[in-house]
This record gives C-alpha cells, sequence and structure tokens, in this order.
C-alpha cells in the first residue's frame, strides 16, 4: 500500500527491522508503563513489546516525519495486521489464545487480525488514530479482506465495574451467529449479567473506551463471552465487523471530515 502523509504525519506499513522495533518500543511504553501490563524480565530489560507473531504480521505505523530519522522513526500509533493466508505460518492468530475463531475460519473470503493498537500520549489528539484507520481502510481493500476481527479490551480486571459495559456489548452489539466468535471455555465469562431494562445505554457508553467505541461506531460487532487477561490488566471482547461495512463507515464518519481538512492545509500527499 502507499504512504499517505498528513502534514507532518506519515501512515504506511513497516518496511524495515527499525521500523518493526520502533514499534514494539512504543507498544511496552504504552502497555507495560501507562496500563499497567505484566511483561518479561527479558521485555522490561530491552523495553519492547515482542511475541511470536510479529514476524509473520504487517505492521501499521503513523510515523512523524519532523522527529526521528529512518534508522531511527519516531512511531505515533501502530496497528499489527495478520491476514488469514499468513496465519497458517504464524500457526495461528493471537486471539484464539483466547477465542474459537472457528466460524470465522470457515467464512468465505479473506480474514484479518487486528492487534496491538497503541496510539502515543502527544498525538492522541493530532489525528494519529484517523490516520491508522486510514490505513486500515487502504489494506482492506489491497488485500480483499471480508472480515476483520480482534480483542477488544476493557481497563482493568474487576468484572464488577465492568458489568454494565459488559451487558450493553451483549444486548446491543452482540454479532450475528454467522459470525460470532466464542470465548474458548476454560476462558470465558458471561457477558448477560443484567437485564437488557437495567441498561442505561448512555451510561454504559460512557463506560467504554474511546477504541472500543470507535470500533462499535464504525459497524463493528462483539462476539459471546469475555476473556480476563491477566497480564495485560484487561477484560477482553472478542470484536468483529465485515469489512465493506467498516469501510463504509469509516468514509462516512472520517474521510468526510478529513477532507474538508486537507483542502484547506497544506503538506498532503498520497505517494
Amino acid at each position: 500500500m502507499k504512504p499517505l502523509v498528513f502534514n507532518n504525519l506519515e501512515v504506511r506499513l513497516a518496511s524495515s527491522s527499525a521500523d518493526v522495533d520502533a514499534a514494539q518500543a512504543l507498544r511496552f511504553k504504552i502497555f507495560h508503563e501507562e496500563l499497567g501490563a505484566k511483561f518479561s524480565s527479558h521485555a522490561i530489560a530491552t523495553g519492547r513489546d515482542v511475541d511470536r507473531y510479529d514476524e509473520f504480521c504487517d505492521h501499521l505505523l503513523v510515523i512523524d516525519l519532523e522527529r526521528g530519522s529512518r534508522s531511527e522513526p519516531c512511531v505515533a500509533g501502530t496497528y499489527r495486521l495478520l491476514r488469514g493466508q499468513i496465519a497458517k505460518a504464524a500457526k495461528g492468530f493471537y486471539s484464539e489464545t483466547e477465542f474459537d475463531l472457528s466460524i470465522l475460519r470457515t467464512y468465505p473470503g479473506e480474514i484479518m487480525e487486528l492487534g496491538r493498537s497503541c496510539v502515543d500520549s502527544g498525538y492522541r489528539r493530532r489525528g494519529a488514530m484517523q490516520l491508522l484507520w486510514r490505513g486500515i481502510a487502504e489494506y482492506l481493500t489491497l488485500h480483499e479482506v471480508q472480515v476483520m476481527f480482534g480483542c477488544g479490551s476493557l481497563h482493568g480486571t474487576d468484572l464488577k465495574e465492568a458489568r454494565r459495559a459488559l451487558a450493553y456489548l451483549h444486548h446491543f452489539h452482540s454479532a450475528p451467529e454467522y459470525m460470532r466468535p466464542r470465548a474458548l471455555q476454560k476462558h470465558y465469562i458471561p457477558m448477560d449479567t443484567m437485564e437488557l431494562d437495567e441498561i442505561d445505554p448512555k451510561r454504559a457508553q460512557s463506560e467504554l473506551p474511546p477504541l472500543l467505541k470507535g470500533y462499535l461506531r464504525v459497524g463493528s460487532y462483539v462476539g459471546d463471552g469475555a476473556v480476563i487477561d491477566h497480564n495485560f490488566n484487561t477484560i477482553d471482547v472478542c470484536v468483529v465487523a465485515e469489512a465493506q461495512n467498516f469501510t463504509k463507515s469509516y468514509v462516512r464518519h472520517f474521510i468526510k471530515e478529513q477532507k474538508s481538512q486537507l483542502r484547506n492545509r497544506p503538506g498532503i500527499s498520497t505517494g
């Protein structure tokens, strides 16, 4: 996919080991230092979040062109992308450590996992996430992806605090049966812990993290059951979306707004 530049920010795929290393450093900074994830002593010593899936994935990056260098790029945001045909070499998807994805594996066409999403705190009000999503939309089209999925996380592991948010997701955003992953039985946590008429949707929505709310705005659903990830200090649900619905919703919610900005601001390139 071609890089896209918006003022000083560029969204593109990692093309070197230095790019991947910078993404792993940002992931460590956000997940461990900011959100309290428990990493290995090696990860803490190196300041890098690394796992066995990294070598098989495409790493989508937002890079600040005014900072860093080619050998040490300044990565402002990142996503990790793993397509179904590549996952065979990786012996599966990361999400399969928590969820049964067999129903998605039988879905006609290409599927893709999204993971390890994070944005540096200094760029969260500067359009970095919107650029990442623009990159995802381009990637979906380029690789003719039909379904995308991944872990959506609520921060913390207190089920009592997450009760309302989980019940809201269950009642209002459950995936259709034909594309509904299920938490593995050994990890399965029911999400229907409140009756529909007990839920205040506005209050429940306010308790969702911004990224999960963003997924729902662009037509995503959640699977059956949640999972506690003690290492990452989260309660996870499986988020799933048909690619064409995501792309259409993304265009409606974000591209129109960006186009109005682009017409009035310099420094735009699609090459």
